[in-house]
């Protein structure tokens, strides 16, 4: 799931810290993540470039090597408590560590041999929380004693009336991008990769899942209830490490796929998740293999802020992305693309996010073409062009928001540029070099740089050495720097063929004309289309014209998420009544930030007519939304207040 001038490679000085695997182990130990037998090669970066604003740590004093959890989950007073055990890298002379931490309540710390060692909390920062500094003394291993706290913001604890059995209460985190910090101790930044292990104890009958190989899958008796183990041996960003325990039950879906949620859900999940099998193979033939073992994913309660969370072996999937006909397994084709780009290779900072998502929605867009065709990838294509067009006349076409890297926009950068204008600039680049060779170099890219951070300098040297290969015609015909550091849509963007949506736009017109609405052939679109159609419609319409469409396609009614937000935010901007109704259950429905902000926004405009039907559902609606949501649309409210 995310930006000063241009940087060359030469300001980079990498070091090379390397992370050996092969402890002693003993019988009765669970097994260590670390125990993988491979040596795990960490690049560290320096220059501005690589320097995480987001982070305290000082990775080149010390860094986190790996992290093992043995947590116990108190549903009852939200919290997880226990240990955390850092293994650590250390420079020699080094004489502390600083870590991240937001929140969290810490008893002791102690290094490997059980003694003290003395720490501090620095001043806090409402958004990067506080730094954790820690005197070494020596340590190559720490162990924290400390609990999170009942609000930690990466972490949704669910009542049963919550969920969408009503059995049980439900927990699941979110840590993308700087969230995880409230729940683990460690060095919170997507460049310093850790492995990891888990041990988390849950009340019978509740299930843990997590983000690493499940060792345990039925759990293992334990004081409190029932013991979870996970391991992952392989060195990911930090903001990878997730949680979610609950009434949950598993369906397989191929050899190595398979769908968790809760058993209300499950089957009509496993259902549009069909294909999962199909895309892995798609995605394994364009860019190498998939290197995470198993891809399962869970389809959590509504509450979840996101589409999809890409979390390795376990994407975190909204249930919004059922819509019964498989319209928006796009979603799922994106978080698996995630595997290579953003978890294999990985953003160094959020200020060069688009290397995370740019390069996925593009590997979106090719898995989307090889299982369901060149016409249902353009038309998708071409709503992400119009996407990032509208960002660009939001912010302004010459604003510092709409370069890629923008080291200005924190943790959030605005989609349309991040995923819309990054994934343009590759399908530009495949489209100069040729797609034979675009993809030749994409796939050696994954290989040369698996588990690794990335930065838009190293990314650019990178393209330049082994595409370009000093070919100066190319190079000049490509732009790349002005792609990265400069603000707007250059020159040679390649635009979508008009005529992939020919048809739909001439409903437009004809509707506009005063045509019936009976007339669009709405039902036989694909979603792309039927979403460039309400889209397109004027933004100021009528009673009776939103009345016509209404009652000719059921678009209050719609079972797609997709259509139904696009409508609704049409429809209430234009005070249409019956769509209240649909809206307060949607918005009551889910917690989907994508979906939530822009009607609250919508509702919020319409003044004294809006402004009440938004203060009255959000009273209702706020408790059951993850703080990602609440985040945003607090501001909306107070805002328009």
């Amino acid at each position: 799931m995310l930006r000063f001038s241009p940087l060359r490679l030469a300001s980079f000085a990498a070091a090379l810290l390397v992370a050996s695997c092969s402890p002693e182990k003993h019988e009765d130990e669970a097994p260590s993540a670390k125990a993988g037998g491979e040596r795990m090669v960490a690049r560290i970066l320096t220059g501005p470039d690589a320097k995480d604003p987001q982070s305290f740590a000082q990775p080149q004093v010390a860094r986190v090597t790996h992290v093992a959890l043995d947590l116990t989950a108190d549903f009852n007073a939200k919290r997880l408590g226990g240990t955390a055990t850092l293994d650590l890298q250390a420079a020699p002379n080094a004489k502390e560590i600083v870590l991240d931490s937001k929140g969290l309540e810490i008893a002791s710390i102690q290094d490997g041999q059980g003694r003290t060692l003395p720490h501090a909390l620095g001043q806090a920062d409402a958004d990067k929380g506080a730094p954790l500094t820690i005197q070494l003394n020596g340590a190559k291993q720490l162990k924290i004693a400390y609990q999170s706290a009942p609000e930690a913001e990466a972490l949704q604890w669910l009542t049963p009336a919550q969920t969408a059995g009503k059995k049980q209460p439900f927990l699941f985190s979110q840590g993308q991008p700087t969230l995880n910090r409230t729940w683990i101790p460690t060095q919170d930044s997507p460049g310093i990769r850790q492995t990891w292990e888990a041990r988390i104890v849950v009340p019978e009958p509740i299930k843990v899942v997590m983000s690493g190989e499940n060792l345990a899958r039925e759990g293992e008796p334990a004081q409190g209830g029932r013991a979870f183990r996970f391991r992952m041996d392989k060195p990911v960003a930090p903001y990878l490490i997730a949680i979610a325990a609950g009434d949950i039950a598993f369906q397989q879906l191929g050899p190595r796929s398979g769908v968790y949620a809760e058993p209300a859900t499950l089957q009509r999940a496993a259902a549009e998740l069909v294909d999962t099998e199909k895309m892995i193979d798609a995605a394994e033939k364009l860019y190498g293999p998939y290197r995470w073992g198993r891809y399962d994913m869970i389809v959590l309660p509504p509450a979840f802020p996101y589409g999809g969370m890409e979390n390795p072996t376990l994407t975190f999937l909204t249930p919004t992305f059922i819509a019964g006909d498989r319209s928006l397994v796009g979603l799922v084709a994106h978080e698996l693309a995630h595997s290579w780009s953003g978890n294999l290779v990985t953003n160094a900072v959020w200020a060069d996010s688009w290397l995370n998502e740019g390069f996925t929605s593009y590997f979106e867009n090719r898995i989307m073409e090889v299982l369901y065709g060149r016409e249902r990838a353009a038309q998708e294509a071409a709503l992400s062009f119009a996407d990032m067009e509208g960002a660009f006349e939001e912010a302004g076409r010459t604003a510092p928001a709409t370069r890629l890297h923008n080291p200005d926009a924190g943790t959030d950068g605005a989609s349309g540029i991040v995923y819309d204008k990054g994934s343009e600039f590759l399908r530009t680049v495949e489209h100069i070099a040729g797609r034979e060779r675009f993809d030749a170099w994409l796939r050696s890219y994954f290989e040369r740089h698996a588990f690794q951070p990335m930065t838009s300098a190293l990314f650019l040297a990178d393209l330049r050495q082994h595409l370009v290969k000093g070919d100066q015609a190319l190079e000049q015909r490509l732009l790349l720097d002005q792609w990265v550091y400069q603000p707007g849509l250059p020159a040679n963007a390649v635009r979508p063929n008009p005529q992939g949506f020919a048809q739909v736009d001439a409903a437009v017109r004809a509707f506009n004309a005063g045509g019936p609405a009976a007339a669009v052939p709405f039902g036989r679109w694909t979603t792309a289309q039927r979403l460039r159609f309400v889209e397109a419609l004027p933004r100021k319409l009528p009673p009776a014209r939103l009345a016509d469409l209404d009652q000719a396609h059921r678009l209050t009614q719609s079972g797609n998420a997709e259509i139904l937000s696009a409508w609704l935010q049409l429809a209430l901007a234009n005070r249409y009544e019956p769509a209240v109704p649909a809206a307060e259950r949607f918005l009551l429905g889910m917690g989907r930030r994508k979906f939530v902000a822009p009607i609250f926004e919508t509702l919020m405009a319409q003044g004294e007519w809006g402004r009440p039907i938004a203060e009255r559902i959000y009273a209702r609606a706020r408790p059951g939304y993850h703080s990602v949501t609440t985040s945003t649309v607090d501001k909306t409210l107070k805002g328009g207040a």
